[in-house]
């Protein structure tokens, strides 16, 4: 483990990577599907019958309607959670459920939580990181690094790093990152992603931490392709969640979510999906036959993203921008993750 201090620690980029190499190309299919598809529509009638997802936050939001098309497709669910209560209530009508408590924001639990699920020694078929925060007020978790960045992206990181042998174990696995259409607010600051040296700007760093679950998915499936894992990010769409329960009314009617009297603008209540269509992307990507052979992509509407050009960073409502498809990118995030949680996929 390495705690912050001013001297910033040192990363080196894998020799044994071609940083600029594309895994797959970022074109839509096309699916057939689109922003209005649901999840329970979205799976592609695939069987999950005798296979087992852990989906972050699962129990809440769109990730309670991704565990619940999941399980309706007969797989097996393990959820972590930082309320085991409202969890075990909200996921109570659901059958083959488990329920481990998890803080993504605690280096600690992340590593319980993972040595509990590997002590059973059952393959990981899904892993969805949906769990998150938005646009929190400045806070650090116990290793001192910011929390929009430690929680939605490192904690994904710890997480995925210590079950990749459960990963590995499936033969064939799926692991589902789920990024933003914010990835536009910021690229990664490599100099000083956690926020002690620059003014800190909610919204820069969480764009700053779902470029970085982008690129996260990107590394990863460069990684596991050759072993059988592939990885996805995602953008759900815009849908009201538990998620903006940190943002203001002044902050969303500055920037154009709500009128002088608090309600929702027409232009972006017509932008607004449903819990279930926010789910369906996810969904899409974890299970959907579609997807077969490809990975390493950003994917919104259920199907693969076109690229955005750079000029639309914060007035664009669709497509990936390059920082967040970037190879090069991608492995100096992978280094900088490596050295800030002293993780290494597949152990040392």
């Amino acid at each position: 483990m390495i705690i912050l201090t001013e001297r910033r620690p040192i990363v080196r980029m894998p020799a044994s990577l071609t940083p600029n190499t594309p895994v797959t190309p970022q074109h839509p299919l096309p699916s057939g599907f689109g922003r209005h598809t649901t999840a329970a529509e979205s799976i592609g009638g695939a069987d999950l019958h005798g296979r087992l997802a852990i989906v972050t936050g699962g129990y809440a939001g769109i990730g309670l309607e991704t565990s619940r098309v999941l399980s309706a497709a007969g797989a097996t669910l393990v959820v972590p959670a930082r309320d085991v209560a409202k969890a075990r209530s909200a996921l109570a009508d659901l059958p083959r459920v488990e329920i481990a408590p998890l803080d993504l924001a605690d280096p600690a639990s992340i590593d319980a939580f993972a040595r509990g699920f590997l002590a059973t020694d059952r393959p990981l078929h899904l892993l969805v990181c949906n769990a998150g925060i938005m646009a929190t007020p400045l806070s650090r978790d116990a290793r001192g690094f910011e929390s929009q960045f430690a929680t939605n992206h490192l904690g994904h990181f710890q997480l995925a790093g210590r079950l990749w042998p459960g990963l590995l174990r499936a033969g064939r696995a799926r692991v589902v990152s789920l990024s933003s259409g914010a990835h536009r607010f910021s690229d990664i600051d490599f100099d000083d992603p956690n926020y002690l040296h620059r003014d800190y700007d909610k919204w820069k760093a969480y764009g700053q931490s779902k470029t970085a679950t982008a690129l996260f998915a990107l590394g990863l499936d460069r990684r596991g392709a050759d072993r059988g894992v592939r990885a996805f990010s995602v953008h759900p769409g815009s849908i009201a969640t538990e998620l903006t329960r940190h943002v203001a009314l002044a902050d969303l009617q500055a920037m154009g979510f709500r009128d002088a009297e608090g309600n929702i603008t027409p232009r972006i209540a017509a932008l607004y999906k449903t819990v279930a269509q926010g789910a369906a992307t996810t969904v899409w990507c974890a299970a959907n036959p579609q997807l077969e052979g490809l990975g390493g992509v950003y994917c919104e509407d259920c199907d693969i993203a076109g690229p955005a050009p750079a000029g639309e960073a914060r007035s664009g409502t669709s497509g990936v921008l390059p920082w967040a498809m970037d190879g090069e990118r991608a492995e100096r995030l992978w280094a900088l993750s490596e050295a800030l949680t002293g993780v290494v996929f597949g152990g040392r």
